[in-house]
């Protein structure tokens, strides 16, 4: 996200981010399965929930870069953690899933952490700025329903293989209309972007196959320390103090409803025998 911000701020077009943050994925993960003999392991049964993936994903990068965009990146990054108090509304929504009073009221305690971030009406926080971070996140949560979904049956190259390359024709139609002539130093920072943006999609995507989604999404958490770090190294700019009073309640939601939901787990699933 730092990348993004860096390229943003040195003239280069979001779309242009985009499109050149997914290209290395094809190559590189073709090469992979293609040295280890498992070209095989690529074929799919399930394009059409890859596709959907592939579409909200977009949508997911298209908000969470353009908040980096318009905010500071501690703030961007705090607001990127409602991702779990996001995923609580929508396994109640769309998994029918029970929730008791702990989760909702840490939701409630989440949002209240935004309010005060925000400080409605003292502009110090763009009202722009914040409402596309606050869709990035729920758009966050919403890929990683859909990421828990396809990790049944699909590896988790496999899942960011088919992401890249269904995204890539749509951010590759609009490119011409964004197109820059780049300097040394933009070509690093985009090649940097779609290397360190493949390597994230990896991670992530092997964190959901094993773990609950919040309770990855809550690990995000160490990353306001290194926005918090980035942004005054690359940026001069530390985040505020409604940030500074804000943030731990956000974070707290985020514990609390990790807390909770290893609990459920622990009560429907049989312990394991070794």
């Amino acid at each position: 996200m730092a990348l993004v911000k860096l390229g943003s701020e040195s003239g280069i077009a979001l779309p242009e981010i985009l499109f050149w943050r997914q290209l290395p994925t094809v190559p590189l993960v073709l090469l992979f399965f293609w040295s280890q003999g498992r070209m095989a392991d690529l074929k799919t049964d399930r394009l059409r929930q890859h596709g959907k993936r592939a579409v909200i994903g977009l949508m997911g990068m298209v908000l969470n870069f353009g908040a980096v965009t318009l905010l500071p990146l501690a703030e961007a990054t705090t607001f990127n953690f409602t991702s779990a108090i996001w995923a609580v509304i929508l396994s109640a929504l769309i998994l029918h899933e029970h929730i008791g009073i702990w989760r909702w009221s840490a939701v409630a305690l989440g949002f209240g952490g935004v309010i005060i971030i925000t400080q409605p009406g003292d502009g110090h926080i763009p009202v722009l700025g914040a409402a596309v971070a606050l869709g990035a996140a729920f758009m966050i949560a919403l890929i990683s329903i859909l990421i828990r979904d396809l990790s049944r049956t699909e590896q988790p190259l496999v899942i960011v293989f088919y992401f890249s390359l269904l995204s890539l024709p749509i951010l590759g139609g609009a490119l011409p209309f964004f197109w820059t002539e780049k300097t040394v130093e933009q070509w690093a920072i985009l090649i940097g972007a779609g290397l360190v943006g493949l390597l994230g999609q990896f991670l992530l995507t092997a964190a959901l196959r094993y773990g609950s989604v919040a309770s990855v999404i809550v690990m995000d958490y160490s990353g306001l320390l290194w926005a918090t770090l980035l942004g005054y190294a690359l940026f001069e700019a530390l985040p505020s103090t409604t940030t500074w009073l804000g943030a731990p309640l956000v974070v707290a939601a985020g514990l609390i409803i990790a807390w909770r939901e290893n609990l459920v787990r622990k009560k429907v699933r049989p312990p394991a025998t070794l």
